[in-house]
């Protein structure tokens, strides 16, 4: 996404907000990559990343956080959940 959007975003696969982007929106999307600035609750079924210029000004929910360097957020973060699981290997001390 570039430009400006006010509103709601419901997305089950990956969202990219662009540099020149300017949300106010609540979001919601499997993966959300963030280059651009947010207004809003910010929240990921996997992860969410954000790297430079980015500008994150809300509340965001995903349990996996990337920020790089120079990332401007203000709000609170909560990393609840678990990423999506690989497929588990049973317990060898574990009788059946």
């Amino acid at each position: 996404m570039d430009g400006n959007f006010i509103g709601e975003i419901r997305s089950n696969g990956t969202l990219i907000i662009g540099e020149k982007a300017i949300i106010r929106a609540d979001i919601q999307a499997g993966v959300i990559l963030i280059h651009g600035e947010t207004h809003g609750m910010i929240r990921a079924k996997t992860r969410i990343e954000a790297y430079s210029p980015a500008k994150i000004y809300g509340d965001i929910h995903s349990p996996i956080l990337v920020f790089g360097e120079g990332v401007i957020f203000q709000g609170t973060s909560h990393m609840s959940g678990e990423p999506e699981k690989m497929e588990e290997v049973g317990d060898p001390n574990k009788i059946s």
